[in-house]
This record gives C-alpha cells, structure tokens and sequence, in this order.
C-alpha cells in the first residue's frame, strides 16, 4: 500500500495531469492546437536535438561502459579494480547538475586546467571546432553520468556469466569470438537493450546539466519546458504540457522498439 500511494502520487496522477493538461487552451476549452505546434520550428528543432543527444550518450555511454564492466569484472582482474569501479559509478551515475556543469566548465572550459594546458602545449581545442558551451559540450557531460550508470546496470548480467559457459566451449572446441556469438552476447542481450533504453530515456529528460552548462543555449525539450513554466513572456504551461506529452510519445516509440527487440534476445538466450 505505501509503494502504491507513492506509485499514484508522484507517478500517475503528475503523468495525469500532463496528458490532460496538453490539450487544454491557454484559456479554457479543449484544444489540439498545442500538440499542432509541436511539429513546427523550433519545437520539432528541440525534439531532434534531444534524440540526437540521447541515442549519442546512450550508444557511445553503453557500449564503452559494457567493455569497462567487463574488463572490471572478468576473471583475473584483482577484487579492488571491481570495488573502486563499483563506487565510483555509484557516486558518477548520481552526479549532475550544477556541480558537474562547473565541474565540467572548471576542466574543459575556455580557461578550464585542461584547456589551459593543451593551450601552452601548442594545441588550442576551441581552434579545432571544440566548443563546451554547444551540443557536442552537452554530450560530454551527459558521458560523464551515462558510463558509470551503464556499468552498475550491466555488471549483475556480467555476473551471471557462468565460468562453467566458457570452460565447457572452450572443451567443445569453440574460439573466443564463437563463445561470444553463441552464448556471450544472445545471454547479456536483453540486459544490453533495456540498459541502452534507460541510457536514453535519462539523457532524454536531463535538464539542469544542460541548462546550467549551455545557459539554456542548446535547444532541447526539457529547456523549453522549463522557459515556459518560468519564462516571464513565454508563460503557457499548457505547451509545456504538450511537449512533455510529445517526450512521452518517444519514449513509448522506444519501448515499443524494445519490446519485440527483448523478445527476441530473451529466445536467443534460451
């Protein structure tokens, strides 16, 4: 009963509130004007930037962050490599906002100790396309929390690798990459969809680092929602509520892709 008060409380009755509230005039009546809009500039213009975003981090986060889980984990690596990844990501996958934009502003920044560095070596990053304070600074940022999540998510389907599996391929003949194909990836499959699904829907949703790195800038959706819940001239929370609803219409897109994709992990696994 508590976890279905909470469930209903801070779940589904704000989920609620949004889809109703996306068709409701700023006014009064019934409205689909606020959904028509999404699809003209610059809303649809947000909406590619975010997806453009979230599938970057979550690809580039849950692939290198598969590869860090494992080498972590393997067998032969020494217990502390495992203990300090292991904290490390839990204190990384939990780090946002504005302590990592200064973070983040403090290292790669115009005179960030990085950037500081490289300039007195002879090679200047701003001089070569590299700029923080853009989509390409954002993607940084969102690697930084991205990776460490990836690694707590993946590791207990690492662990369920079985020593035995590898022993008895390799009895049978088998080669690494043949381990792999037939038995690593179809059992680590369904783990590595649904982690790469969460990758996005984290980065898809991420506000306060991007706002507080690129001073709102960058055009994604959860910026522009925040402009006009608190925009003192483009004050319509009722577009805002529509451009949550258009966020969870793309989460359910990716859902649905997830779904036939983990059913078909789930049957190479058996």
């Amino acid at each position: 009963m508590p976890f279905f008060a909470y469930t209903v409380a801070f779940l589904f009755l704000p989920a609620g509130a949004i889809l109703v509230g996306a068709f409701e005039g700023k006014t009064s009546g019934w409205t689909l004007s606020n959904v028509r809009l999404l699809f003209h500039h610059p809303y649809i213009d947000a909406y590619k930037t975010s997806i453009e975003i979230s599938l970057v981090t979550a690809l580039v986060g849950g692939v290198a962050g598969l590869f860090i889980a494992y080498a972590a984990l393997r067998d032969g690596t020494p217990g502390w490599v495992r203990s300090v990844f292991t904290t490390f990501s839990g204190v990384a996958a939990n780090f946002g906002g504005i302590p990592l934009a200064f973070a983040f502003i403090a290292t790669a920044g115009p005179l960030g100790i990085v950037t500081v560095f490289l300039r007195n070596h002879g090679f200047d990053p701003s001089a070569h396309g590299f700029n923080l304070f853009s989509k390409t600074g954002v993607e940084l940022a969102y690697l930084y929390f991205q990776l460490p999540l990836m690694i707590l998510v993946i590791s207990p389907a690492i662990d369920g690798l079985r020593r035995e599996w590898r022993e008895a391929a390799a009895n049978l003949g088998a080669k690494q990459w043949q381990f792999w194909w037939h038995v690593g990836l179809p059992v680590l499959m369904p783990s590595i969809l649904g982690a790469t699904i969460l990758l996005f829907g984290n980065a898809f949703a991420a506000y306060a680092t991007a706002y507080s790195l690129t001073s709102g800038t960058v055009n994604i959706v959860p910026i522009l929602i925040g402009a006009y819940y608190s925009g003192n001239v483009l004050d319509n929370p009722h577009l805002a509520q529509a451009m949550a609803f258009g966020m969870f219409v793309v989460l359910a897109v990716m859902m649905v892709l997830y779904v036939p994709l983990q059913r078909r992990a789930a049957r190479w696994a058996k």
